[in-house]
């Protein structure tokens, strides 16, 4: 009766939520259309053994990590297909839209799959470096990991790093070539890549039992797994359940105690109109039930506080790609909860007699900073709906409540600063701001230095490059301008021809970077780096970009001013858009800022020529991304950011105050 009624209210719940405006995180998982066949499938299958759920021994909490593109969401992919989820598309766990659009995976999600009685609760992590926070917060969740390695590629920067994390929480990985069909994969190159995964575990400290790590072979776009290397496995083995026997296997179950008063560590928080403030979390100890009296505690210097008490609402668990509500649930398990308005990620949530907090994840620090404030140019309120100070300040402060890797600190005169992981980690956010109908104006990014014993230290990452032999002095040039050291160099194994770098750089000299290897290479070569360490300031930068042209101008740029300008550098306008003065609208050619007016008409006379006007015909910009765009942008200059527009701009708009602050020493 309880549960007939529950799903009553989930689906009367579910029409008015999709009813309600779009929420304030566009990724909200909660209000995603369900599918009632599926979300009623797996609530059948849930309530046939309502004990099986509770019991912690039938449970398997296992992470997915692995480096940028090695295949982690195919794979999540192929095992929830195996399971009998309904898949509606290619990358179904990738549900956020810039998600879909770039390819990659931004945030860490979790479902549930069931596999011969035991229910799975899986954990998709992204693989670059700059959101290494959603990998650090969710590792503790979990009891097993697997890793998942392009067998063509081999472990590459960021392994290192999300291998790191999942040792240091005493986690036995399991190793996953993935892609072995390729025609360049042998097995010797397997057999290579192991020992180099080997290598790498036993660098970071690994202990014997971690060391001692079983082997999987994969083909995640072809949907099978074997124990043993194979290319062509046979009809009735392409398929995924030799990697779901092995976590069933080497996975340890939760080891957590249900007749234990209940404690939950909250990792993930997502909002949603109609349930407020939902909480996902591995339940530590004790059974929580819906109805119960819970409270938020937090740990402070002074001792544990107490934040909220209030009822559990609603119990969800996400099952394939359905959310289904729950009566109850046991601990080990990962559930999300609703009912609490106050508690968020790194706090926890208990019964009321229960005043011990669990401990925290610690993250690791940022390195970079960026400073959002007001839109004040000339073109300012044109275009965006959430103009003042206050809107941006408390959007920021909701992202650092949801998103640990990011800090926000008030700053003078109604900015802020952002610190955050990397470059594409705040190029995400301006970019969400930016569709919500935001405007603003986003300094370049800053490095986090750090000084100890009257030493100046800056972050230093690790790059690993791969390229074509041609494009290696052209690269390496490069990267000398920008203070890195080469560690090793030598050739690709298996492809003729290429060259494999690794060296360290300082976090500042690859700002701006990606962009000039991609055109360096022809976009032939790949680059990857992660945090290393901080190290002693190296020295300031050789010369890394040219002077830029500045319009003094205002009004609509023309093809007249334009044609007689190309010749000074590479353009970034076009005819028709708008301009005014201070806004950078072009590169020089050569390393000193030119003041020019690209908005200059042709003079009509009353003299009639014979001949026409001349046709005018311009090369194509160079149209900048917002990514392109802060990696270019100099400490005197500015980025205007607007739903429909992405401006660069001098941070003095007008000549004679930048003549005056240019004679200033710089930082």
């Amino acid at each position: 009766m309880a549960g007939s009624l529950l799903r009553s209210l989930w689906s009367s719940s579910t029409r008015r939520s999709l009813s309600s405006p779009p929420p304030l995180k566009p990724h909200s998982l909660f209000l995603r259309a369900l599918s009632s066949s599926s979300a009623s499938a797996f609530a059948s299958s849930a309530a046939v053994s309502p004990i099986g759920a509770l019991d912690p021994s039938r449970l398997r909490n296992v992470a997915v990590i692995a480096h940028v593109d090695h295949g982690k969401t195919t794979l999540m992919d192929r095992l929830l297909r195996q399971c009998g989820a309904d898949i509606p598309h290619e990358r179904a766990m990738d549900s956020i839209s810039l998600e879909r659009e770039r390819g990659i995976t931004i945030a860490s999600k979790v479902t549930s799959i069931l596999w011969n009685e035991n229910e799975l609760n899986m954990v998709d992590t992204p693989g670059h470096a700059d959101f290494g926070g959603e990998v650090e917060r969710v590792v503790g969740m979990v009891e097993g990991a697997i890793l998942v390695v392009d067998a063509g590629e081999g472990p590459l920067a960021q392994t290192k790093f999300v291998l790191a994390k999942a040792l240091k929480y005493g986690l036995r990985p399991i190793l996953l070539l993935n892609k072995v069909d390729r025609p360049a994969v042998s097995e010797e190159r397997c057999n290579e890549v192991e020992s180099l995964v080997f290598d790498l575990f036993a660098n970071l400290g690994a202990t014997e039992e971690q060391l001692d790590f079983p082997v999987l072979y994969a083909s995640a776009k072809e949907g099978w797994a074997s124990a043993s290397f194979t290319k062509e496995p046979p009809a009735d083995a392409r398929n995924m359940s030799q990697l779901l026997d092995a976590i069933i296997k080497y996975v340890p179950p939760p080891t957590a105690n249900i007749d234990a008063p209940f404690q939950m560590l909250v990792s993930m928080m997502e909002r949603d109109f109609y349930l407020g403030r939902i909480l996902t979390g591995r339940v530590s100890s004790g059974i929580i039930r819906v109805g119960d009296r819970v409270h938020g505690l937090r740990n402070k210097d002074s001792g544990v506080e107490k934040i909220e008490e209030a009822k559990v609402v609603k119990l969800m668990k996400k099952k394939g790609t359905a959310i289904v509500p729950i009566d109850s649930a046991g601990a080990g398990d990962i559930i999300s909860m609703a009912g609490l308005a106050s508690p968020s990620i790194g706090h926890t949530v208990a019964n009321v007699e229960v005043m011990t907090a669990l401990p925290t994840v610690e993250l690791d620090p940022p390195t970079i900073s960026m400073t959002f404030g007001v839109n004040d140019s000339p073109l300012a309120g044109r275009d965006g709906t959430h103009l003042t100070g206050g809107r941006i300040g408390d959007r920021l402060m909701a992202e650092a409540e949801t998103n640990l890797a990011i800090n926000v600190l008030p700053g003078l005169s109604e900015s802020y600063e952002v610190q955050g992981r990397g470059e594409l980690q705040l190029g995400i956010l301006i970019e969400n701001m930016r569709r919500e109908g935001f405007e603003l104006s986003v300094s370049p990014p800053k490095v986090m230095y750090k000084a100890e014993k009257g030493q100046k230290l800056e972050p230093i990452e690790e790059v690993t490059i791969e390229v074509n032999d041609e494009h290696v002095g052209l690269i390496m040039e490069a990267l000398s301008h920008r203070r890195a050291e080469v560690i090793d160099m030598g050739p690709v194994p298996g492809n003729f021809g290429r060259t494999r770098l690794s060296l360290t750089c300082p976090s500042r000299g690859l700002v701006g970077y990606r962009s000039v290897f991609s055109s360096d290479t022809r976009g032939t070569g790949f680059m990857h780096r992660a945090f290393l360490t901080y190290e002693k300031y190296r020295g300031p930068l050789g010369n890394v970009r040219k002077g830029v042209l500045v319009s003094m101008g205002y009004g609509t740029i023309t093809a007249h001013a334009l044609m007689s300008l190309e010749a000074r550098g590479t353009l970034f306008v076009t005819p028709g858009m708008e301009t005014y003065d201070g806004m950078i609208v072009g590169e020089h050619s050569r390393d000193t800022d030119l003041d020019i007016n690209p908005s200059r008409a042709k003079e009509l006379t009353n003299v009639r020529a014979a001949s026409k006007d001349e046709n005018v015909k311009l090369s194509p910009p160079r149209l900048m991304t917002l990514e392109e765009a802060i990696g270019y942008v100099a400490s005197d200059e500015l980025i205007e950011v607007t739903p429909k527009a992405i401006r660069l701009r001098k941070k003095y708009l007008d000549v004679n105050k930048r003549k005056t602050m240019s004679k200033r020493p710089k930082e």
